[in-house]
């Protein structure tokens, strides 16, 4: 199977009148086609920074990103990105939120819009179409934000802790959701999160950062002895716990 994605040897610093800060450092791995990874580190590591230089908003001092062996750049239409908030626009309803991407690009087919209308119908959405943002739940902005980045139908995901703002029940719930919904329209992706059993419920394989400037200090794939995995039911998987030492003892030796 061929690589999806390529990233090598990166490297990059911050300068400001003040001095230079150092935020990556020789950061090197791969993402093969279908595989979900998660990246954990301590706080104020360069987690978030990773994801702007692998989607081309930053570029690095040293190393290379590739995606199915051509350079990514900035704005890269094969890079999908959610961010920590949704950005839904109150003045507009659910379905015209969703539609923004595609407007912005000029790429609103009919393809594109009966995708769409299978995602509402699919995801429980099809019934607020026409809400505003502000009457949904938490949960579902996100799922709206979620099939708002998927209608553009990138090659690649890249979440940036986007269930951070929810409280501990919704997020349990709303990453169930959403683990499920990448799972089934097979798309690739990359998340940074704080939490370890978060990391450890979605990801296939969950890379490990140390603190800044970061560089990896393991990667560890997690295969759970459980049957039709997701989200939540991996967190009854009996090597969970095994996983969640290991990780957090990483942390521990780099933070």
């Amino acid at each position: 199977m061929d690589t999806l994605l390529e990233v090598r040897d990166l490297s990059l610093s911050y300068h400001t009148p003040s001095g230079e800060t150092n935020a990556l450092s020789h950061i090197s791995f791969d993402l093969m086609p279908g595989e979900f990874l998660a990246v954990v580190g301590p706080s104020g590591c360069g987690k978030s920074t990773l994801l702007n230089v692998i989607c081309g908003l930053l570029k690095p001092e040293k190393g290379t990103v590739l995606m199915n062996g051509t350079p990514v750049s900035r704005g890269d239409s094969r890079i999908g990105y959610m961010l920590q908030k949704d950005h839904l626009l109150e003045w507009r309803s659910v379905y015209r939120n969703i539609l923004l991407g595609l407007e912005i690009r000029k790429e609103i087919t009919p393809e594109k819009l009966s995708y769409i209308e299978s995602m509402l119908r699919t995801y429980g959405l099809d019934k607020f179409r026409t809400s505003r943002p502000s009457q949904l739940s938490g949960g579902m902005r996100q799922r709206a934000a979620l099939i708002r980045t998927l209608a553009l139908k990138p090659e690649l995901l890249l979440l940036d802790e986007p269930f951070s703002a929810l409280d501990y029940q919704t997020r349990l719930n709303v990453s169930d959701d959403i683990g499920i919904i990448l799972k089934k329209e097979k798309k690739p992706a990359i998340l940074v999160t704080h939490d370890i059993s978060e990391a450890i419920s979605m990801a296939d394989r969950v890379i490990i950062l140390t603190k800044r400037p970061a560089k990896i200090s393991a990667i560890v794939p997690i295969n759970l002895d459980i049957e039709d995995r997701t989200p939540l039911s991996s967190r009854n998987a009996p090597n969970f716990k095994s996983y969640f030492n290991l990780i957090w003892k990483e942390l521990n030796e780099h933070a």
